[in-house]
């Protein structure tokens, strides 16, 4: 066989699979722009749902008539044009990851498609675990810390009347402080928080894959826990206003994650720990993971 023959052959399957990478993608965005229209026929009712914790919050604060404005004639069509395209990816997200299944499988082993399928299905499931945690949980605690500052007393001044009575100067009254929101900076703290949350929530999905990659263990997890703290703590100040309380839970669930994360990696050892043994590749009491110490940690341990 001549080179340009050999050429000839190893281009074919780089051509096919780019052919099923372009079909693929334009299943995708077909996909997404349809739920995406789909999505800009009730976007208004979206919206409205969006803005409850600041409703509620407005209302707590003592306005019984909440009030959101915008100031650009187009401000409120891209308003709905930005939840329609939050909405098409989150609608159209089962066809793209299906659209994605169907260009990796074909290069996956049967155990591979198993053990992959899981965490298709999951990481949908934990992102809107996470943004509904968001939504009910976090937003109404940064809308009543950041509004909270505006619910401040004026000052009032009186003036003695000539039958003695007491009366208030319109001079005097002070200035009320008056939230006058716009619809799309409202909504814009709202989205961050829903899409940071719903990523923070896909940890266990990403170290699990990283544990059936190879790329990390459970040891190492564990051994890394006061890195993972600092990192977790910066996130949460970054993600969340300046609230001790709304990053303290922002900490908590996503270090009580990278808990879990660790027994879900420990679960993936032990089930390549399992196959091993079947395989006779190690002892009964041996494992793949166990990694040899170092000096220092013998000679601590020796103490």
């Amino acid at each position: 066989m001549s080179a340009a023959d050999e050429i000839e052959d190893s281009s074919a399957p780089l051509i096919e699979h780019l052919t099923e990478l372009r079909s693929r993608l334009i299943y995708s965005v077909v996909a997404f722009l349809v739920a995406m229209v789909l999505c800009f026929t009730f976007a208004g009712y979206v919206l409205d749902f969006l803005l409850v914790p600041i409703e509620k919050t407005m209302r707590n604060l003592g306005n019984p008539n909440p009030v959101m404005q915008y100031t650009a004639p187009q401000e409120y069509f891209f308003t709905l044009i930005r939840i329609s395209m939050v909405g098409g990816l989150v609608l159209g997200f089962p066809v793209i990851a299906y659209q994605l299944w169907r260009f990796v499988a074909p290069g996956l082993y049967k155990n591979e498609k198993n053990a992959f399928l899981p965490f298709i299905i999951a990481s949908p499931l934990l992102f809107l675990l996470g943004a509904a945690f968001a939504h009910y949980v976090v937003v109404p605690l940064a809308m009543t810390f950041f509004l909270g500052f505006a619910d401040l007393p004026s000052f009032v001044g009186a003036l003695v009347a000539g039958d003695g009575t007491i009366t208030e100067t319109a001079e005097d009254a002070g200035i009320d402080i008056v939230f006058n929101g716009k619809v799309n900076e409202s909504l814009d703290i709202t989205l961050k928080m829903i899409v940071a949350f719903g990523l923070c929530f896909q940890l266990p999905v990403l170290l699990t894959l990283m544990g059936k990659a190879g790329l990390a263990s459970s040891r190492g997890l564990r051994n890394t826990r006061k890195y993972a703290v600092l990192g977790i703590l910066v996130v949460a100040a970054l993600v969340t206003p300046p609230d001790v309380v709304t990053q303290l839970i922002l900490f908590v669930v996503v270090y009580g994650l990278y808990e879990i994360s660790i027994h879900l990696v420990a679960g993936v050892e032990r089930r390549k720990d399992a196959a091993a043994r079947a395989e006779g590749i190690i002892g009964e009491n041996e494992s793949l993971f166990d990694l040899p110490e170092d000096d220092e940690e013998a000679e601590e341990a020796a103490h």
